[in-house]
């Protein structure tokens, strides 16, 4: 599973053969969630609002790399 991102203990990472939709996850010693890439709402997993703001910034402006990403670690066939 690729590391994307660090933002001190707060990793941002992928899986490859994940479930659908095309998601990544934030976790941190204290919390785990999975945020879809399309409009970056978290759809598993709680963190408070400003836990997860800056990589929630940095993803708006990455969300092409995160589709492709997704799409390559995600490939079916």
């Amino acid at each position: 599973m690729p590391t994307i991102k660090r933002f001190g203990a707060i990793v941002v990472r992928m899986y490859a053969d994940d479930h659908a939709p095309p998601h990544f996850h934030i976790e941190a010693p204290d919390f785990e969630v999975l945020v879809r890439i399309s409009d970056l709402t978290v759809i598993a997993g709680a963190a408070r609002p400003r836990q997860i703001a800056e990589v929630l910034k940095w993803a708006d402006e990455q969300r092409g790399a995160l589709a492709l990403t997704w799409a390559e670690l995600n490939e079916r066939g």
